[in-house]
């Protein structure tokens, strides 16, 4: 009996030299093999992910312009599993890969851990200080990641990718994320003996002229600085097709390395944020008034100064009383009693139409992720007092594409479009807002204020414009505070428009007047526009008619 106990110790003692040898092969003597083996594949596994789809600017002669590529990186990553002394090697990595050395530790201690990813996008003093190294169980291989060749530029309307457990990507903010589905594409996998192929992600060409889009950023930049500003925003579209031209942010991020940035950056101000949008908004006050026949550019009114409305006393801008004034010289002088008068005389009911015709209160439906509505509530269930400020933009908030979009209805002769910012969408008229008529009325008036502010002119076009500047609301002890937001808005030539053009600036340093601070960026880039376009002008001046 003894001896076959014997028997049966001796065959599990041979059957665990066998398994310690086998072991032994694996991870000592064989282990490149191995090591190789699993990194083949890996690359077999890379071969079966889909490749996503890049992002494309234009320009003015239909170019594309490679806006998001992928891009190769060198990827720093540990296998916790074969590195012995966490500590040492946490102590060594933590200052090139810029990890807290403790928690570095901590992950690299993980027994059973086959893979940590240190540095998603190595670079090359990162690459040749952790080879130096020559740790065992720190590798570094190629991986594809998103490339931004342009850095910051319209970074809150592209958006960024980041990489999720599973090694997926996920588009984050802008584009990336309003299309994730569409650029990423399908994987490819194994099923059985059988290798299902991957489906690559669809390109997505968008109609921002990259040109445009530039002087805009730059433009901006300057403006933001020059007035100690916390951020703007610079817009373009074509009245005509609700193409976006231009979309440009300030504060802006740069999606290579999101990770640097304040999550209030990644929002876009054109879609996500909303303000009062001031005396910019009095043309469209003007627009109801003569449109329902009950105004004309040249009815008038007695300004005197000042008046009161459900207990609260409202002046013009200037404290000023400017008697017998037409509705010609009230957008002339942005008086905000001239805009009451006019609403007062159309009555709420048709005024509160005509603010809906316009599209406020309502999505514009543009194809970017978080889109608001902006609040109009104070023109449906109002206060007298509520439909005397919101006829000056006042107590109502709105998103700039909305104010784009109206700009846009007045420059094309009446139409509301819905902006598009994918190449290659059908334009789309939402609704009409007012006559053709109406519009040609608002225009020359809104010449008129141009013309009256020499700023905003731009030799040999005649320019379609108004300005406003508007108290930021205190939210917390109520009323307003002293920050204003400042916004110039208007198109060029006016006779037949090639561009609406908006330029908002947020909280200037000793808040200026909008005449002050941003007709002269706008004055710039509608020239720039103009000249880049070779658009002929519409308006002889006294020194280009002589010969």
């Amino acid at each position: 009996m003894r001896w076959k106990l014997w028997l049966i110790r001796v065959g599990f003692s041979l059957t665990f030299l066998g398994l310690l040898a086998n072991l032994y092969n694996i991870q000592i003597r064989h282990s490149a093999y191995y090591v190789n083996k699993a990194d083949a594949q890996q690359q077999a596994l890379d071969n079966l992910s889909a490749s996503r789809g890049s992002i494309y600017f234009t320009d003015k002669n239909g170019t594309a312009i490679p806006a998001v590529l992928n891009r190769e990186y060198p990827t720093i990553y540990a296998v916790p599993k074969e590195i012995k002394d966490p500590v040492s090697a946490a102590h060594l990595l933590a200052p090139i890969v810029g990890k807290d050395e403790a928690a570095l530790a901590k992950a690299l201690a993980r027994p059973n851990d086959l893979y940590e990813l240190l540095v998603p996008k190595g670079t090359d003093q990162q690459v040749n200080q952790v080879q130096a190294l020559g740790l065992k169980g720190i590798y570094v291989r190629q991986a594809m990641f998103r490339y931004y060749p342009f850095g910051t530029m319209a970074s809150q309307l592209l958006g960024y990718v980041t990489q999720q457990q599973d090694g997926t990507s996920k588009g984050m903010y802008g584009l990336e994320a309003q299309f994730n589905d569409t650029l990423s594409g399908k994987d490819g996998y194994l099923a059985g003996s059988t290798i299902v192929k991957p489906q690559n992600g669809r390109d997505i060409y968008t109609t921002i002229d990259w040109t445009i889009q530039g002087q805009a950023e730059s433009v901006l930049t300057d403006l933001v600085n020059k007035w100690h500003a916390t951020g703007g925003s610079v817009m373009v579209e074509d009245p005509y097709t609700g193409n976006i031209l231009a979309m440009a942010s300030s504060p802006g991020f740069d999606p290579n390395n999101y990770g640097a940035a304040s999550i209030k950056d990644f929002m876009n101000p054109a879609v996500q944020l909303v303000y009062e949008p001031g005396s910019v908004f009095k043309p469209l006050t003007m627009t109801a008034g003569i449109d329902s026949g009950k105004i004309t550019p040249d009815t008038t009114y007695m300004d005197t100064g000042s008046i009161t409305i459900d207990g609260h006393t409202i002046h013009d801008w200037d404290l000023k009383a400017h008697g017998l004034t037409t509705m010609r010289g009230v957008i002339e002088q942005s008086l905000n009693l001239g805009t009451i008068f006019a609403e007062k005389t159309m009555g709420d009911a048709v005024f509160r139409d005509y603010v809906q015709r316009f599209g406020l209160g309502e999505k514009t439906g543009i194809t970017l992720p978080g889109e608001l509505s902006g609040d109009v509530r104070h023109v449906i269930s109002g206060r007298a007092v509520d439909y005397a400020t919101a006829s000056f933009g006042q107590g109502i908030t709105v998103t700039p594409i909305q104010m784009l979009s109206a700009f846009s209805a007045i420059a094309n002769g009446g139409l509301l479009m819905q902006p598009h910012i994918i190449a290659g969408e059908q334009p789309k008229v939402i609704r009409r807002v007012a006559s053709e008529n109406t519009m040609s009325q608002v225009v020359s008036m809104m010449v008129s204020a141009v013309n009256k502010n020499v700023l905003a002119k731009v030799e040999g076009y005649n320019v379609a414009a108004k300005s406003g500047t508007a108290y930021v609301p205190d939210f917390v002890h109520g009323g307003y505070t002293s920050d204003v937001i400042d916004t110039f808005m208007g198109f060029a030539p006016a006779s037949h428009p090639k561009f609406v053009l908006m330029v908002k600036l947020d909280k200037p340093l000793h808040a200026p007047l909008s005449g002050e601070a941003v007709v002269p960026a706008w004055q710039q880039l509608a020239s720039f526009i103009l000249n880049y376009y070779q658009v002929p002008p519409d308006a002889l001046t006294a020194s280009s008619s002589r010969p």
